[in-house]
Formats: C-alpha cells, structure tokens, sequence
C-alpha cells in the first residue's frame, strides 16, 4: 500500500507540473493574440509579438546552469519550480496592469519576461519529471504530463475568452492567472515527493561553469549585433516599415548569435552544457533527428498561430463562441484525444504513431480553409443552453456554427494524438544522464516552429489571403511526415528502447 500511495503522489505530482507548465504558455499565446486583437492592434503587429516566445528556442543555453546549482534550502529541483512560478506570478501580475495599445513597448517586455520564466520552469519541470519516475511510470508519466499540458491550454486558451467577455477586462483574466501560479507555487514547495538522492550535479568548477555561461552570453550579444551591423552596411534599414526586412533583420541576428555563443561556452569552458551536447551528437542520425523536431509540428505551428485572430478578426466569430467551441466543448475532445493515442499506442510502435498521427495534424489543417472559403453558417448551427460549471459560465443561450465546431474538433483530437507520439520520441533520444539539457535542446528546437514562423504567418495571410495561408500551413506539414519515413528504421529502435 505505501508504493502504491507513493506512485500515485509522484503521478499526479506530474499531472500538476504538467499543468503549470501549459498554463503561461497560453497566455503569451492564444489568449495573448485574443486581448491584442479586441484592443484594435493590427495583425503583422500580432503575429510579430509572437516572438516574445523565443526564449523557449534557447532555453537549452541556461538550462544547464539549472542542471548544475541548486537554490538554497528548497531542494534542487523543488526549489527551481518555487523561484520560476512565483517569478511567473509576479510577471503575470505586472502585465494584467498594462495596455497592449497604450504601452506596446512595456507590454512586449512583460510578455518577454513571462515566456522566460515559463521556459526555465519547462526546463525544471522536465528534469524533474524524469528524475522522480521510476522507469516503468515513465510511459504513463509522459502521458499524465501531457494532458495536464492540455487542461492548462484550455483554461488560458478558451476559458480566458470567456472570463473575458463576460468581466469586458482581460487584465482581470490575467489577475486571476496570476494568483493561479501563485497557488502554484505554494503546492510545489509543501507537496511535491522529494527527486531521488542519486540525482547529482556534474562534479564541475562552479565558477568555471559560471564564466562559461557569461562567455555563451557574450558570444550571443556579439553576435546577433554583428549580424545586424552587416546587413545594415549592406543598406538595409532594421526600422524598415517592411515587415519582411525586419523579419531578415531578427533571423540574421540568430544565426549570427548561435555560433558565437557555441564557440564561447567551447572555449571558456562551459563543462555542462559542453559534454551534454557532445553526448547528444555521438547518437546515430542526431542531424537528422533535429531537422525532424523542427518538422514536425511545423504546419500545425503555421495554422495555430493565428487561428484566434483568424476566428475573431477574419470570421467575425465573438470570443465567448470562439472559447466555448475551441476550449470548453474542446476538452471532452482532448480527452478522447488523449485516450485514443493512449491505446494505439500499446498496440503500434514508435514510427508508425508519428506517421499516423502526424497525418491526421496535416488534414487538420484542411478543415480551418473549409471555413475560410465556404463562411459562417455552412454547416448550420445549434443553441448551446445556459450553463454555470462553477469555474465558467454562460450567462445566456450562445450560436455554436456547426463547420467552426467540426474544424476546431477535428484539430484538437489530432494535435493531442500527435503531441503524445512527439513527446515519447524526444524522450527517447535523451541521454538519462544529462536529461534536463537534452530535453531542454529538443524541446527548444520544437519550438523553433512555433516561434518563428508567428511573424512569417502575420503578413503571409495578409498577402495571400486566409484560404491560400491554411493550403500553405497544410503543405507545411509534408516535410515532416517526409523525414519520419527517412527515419523509420532508427525511431522503431527508439520505440524499442522506450
């Protein structure tokens, strides 16, 4: 009975991070875009602060640091999560008292600071999750972590929309969210079982290491500036009004940044995160493997970043409609989701869940360009009745448009399916002893889609349209089910592995 009691707490003690951990994620996202669109600001505007999001590219560069030292009197992993939940509090807090409109500058800087702190805690949560699990939970762990990951996204994803409408204040909405993480962090200093005493730092010189992430820092800011300063010699203007330039002005700045920063942790001496990343590429197909990560999600990441301004702004839908259909009613469709891939996957492998389910993510897409050419209405509608669940409520009966129900169903069901299958391969091509670096490499890397096509999908749907932008975002998804096939002899071995 004891080990019983025991899984279950370190099981629903993943559930929970799996929780905070989607929770900030939304609300730089979704429920981001949703307040910017009511505020009357313009949509490249929108789809350019979808780069507040790129510390979760490069959260793999801090992460050792948290790998290696550990806050005083909390622990080495709780006290990580306390320290970045309550800094995700005080954040939330600050950006609740801001105008989009008003501030742009103040609120892009909250925004940015939110998806650091949110980045660091993914980095924590993830260690963690895979420290206190014992081998056989991992599977089940993985799972846990992930629908957790999902309620969160529909509370701050589509019940936000709703609070919204109903209190006319998003910065209410964000109050609240912030006392959420708040609570957070409460649960996780006074509940959370204890990683196992065999999860040591790497036996590395503290201020070496130190000196190290300094060098990496300095390599990015050198970098990403001589970057900038060639194009400018080159007579390019990075306050061009033309978003395409500032768009080449960020990407270059990145490139220019990641090797310099590489070089300097090389050679200063960045011992954690140098040996963790010798030890990722000694794996067969590690390119490769990257290039899949990067893939994969790449067309659900062109579609989802603007499908709350396109549902608001492009079909006029209101946001209490857009909340219910994509979050409420969506959570029973998560669930299923999330069960379905549960199943197949304790009957098919590895390679054969990533092909399917990634196939199901590109059709997905198909459904939002249904919407777009064929307008509200097409598919009728139905009444949703009154309803008061507690934690949200619906004052009065709401339209529900039957085709925007039928889209957002469909792409629920398939990401979730498809999430699952991503997350059992990252965690597959971890090396256990240096999991928290490894994760945190990949995971970034998984982001890079999410992240940097915002931008490209702002003023490629204003230049093309929203029928043409969703055949785009579905053509996008090619690549990766292209590179899964590549790969399938070398992922059955990791299915295998797992």
């Amino acid at each position: 009975m004891p080990q019983s009691f025991a899984a279950f707490h370190r099981l629903a003690a993943v559930l929970f991070l799996g929780f905070a951990s989607g929770l900030p994620l939304s609300l730089t996202g979704q429920a981001m875009q949703a307040w910017l669109s009511v505020d009357g600001v313009d949509l490249a505007t929108i789809g350019f602060l979808g780069l507040v999001g790129v510390p979760y590219t490069f959260k793999f560069l801090w992460a050792p640091l948290m790998d290696r030292f550990e806050p005083p009197f909390l622990g080495r992993r709780r006290g990580w999560l306390v320290l970045t939940q309550l800094g995700l509090a005080a954040a939330l807090a600050w950006m609740a008292g801001l105008s989009p409109s008003a501030t742009p500058g103040l609120f892009a800087l909250a925004a940015l600071l939110i998806a650091f702190l949110s980045a660091s805690q993914d980095v924590v949560c993830d260690a963690y999750r895979t420290d206190v699990l014992d081998p056989h939970e991992r599977g089940l762990g993985g799972s846990l972590s992930v629908f957790g990951y999902r309620l969160a996204m529909i509370l701050a994803g589509g019940v936000a929309l709703i609070w919204a409408e109903q209190w006319g204040s998003w910065s209410k909405v964000y109050m609240v969210m912030a006392g959420i993480m708040l609570a957070a962090a409460g649960l996780s200093l006074l509940t959370l079982p204890r990683v196992s005493g065999a999860s040591k730092p790497l036996a590395s010189d503290p201020k070496k290491e130190l000196a190290g992430f300094g060098a990496m820092v300095a390599g990015v800011a050198v970098g990403w500036f001589l970057a900038r300063g060639l194009l400018t010699l080159l007579g390019l203007d990075p306050h061009d009004p033309n978003k395409w330039i500032q768009l080449l002005f960020i990407l270059a700045g990145i490139a220019g940044a990641l090797p310099l920063a590489y070089w300097a942790a090389r050679r200063v001496g960045f011992e954690t995160l140098n040996r963790s990343l010798e030890s990722f590429f000694r794996q067969p197909a590690a390119w490769a493997f990257l290039l899949l990560i990067v893939l994969y999600k790449l067309g659900d990441a062109f579609a989802g970043t603007l499908t709350t301004p396109f549902l608001i702004k492009g079909m006029a839908f209101s946001q209490a409609e857009v909340g219910i259909v994509n979050k409420v009613i969506g959570l029973w469709l998560t669930i299923f989701g999330a069960l379905a891939a549960g199943a197949l996957m304790l009957r098919i492998n590895l390679y054969q869940a990533l092909l399917a389910f990634g196939l199901l993510q590109l059709i997905s897409n198909l459904g939002f360009w249904l919407l777009a050419v064929s307008g509200k209405g097409a598919w009728g509608s139905f009444t949703l009745p009154p309803f008061d669940l507690g934690f949200v409520a619906l004052d009065s009966a709401s339209e529900i448009d039957g085709l925007l129900l039928a889209a957002i169903a469909f792409e629920n069901v398939s990401s979730g399916m498809g999430t699952a299958a991503f997350v059992a391969l990252l965690m597959g091509l971890c090396n256990h002893r240096f999991t928290a670096t490894h994760y945190a490499l990949l995971s970034a890397l998984a982001a890079v889609g999410r992240i940097y096509v915002s931008p490209v999908s702002g003023v490629l749907s204003e230049a093309i349209g929203w029928p043409m932008f969703f055949v785009f975002s579905t053509l996008a998804a090619v690549p990766g089910l292209v590179m899964v096939w590549w790969l399938r002899a070398t992922i059955r071995r990791l299915g295998g592995r797992a």
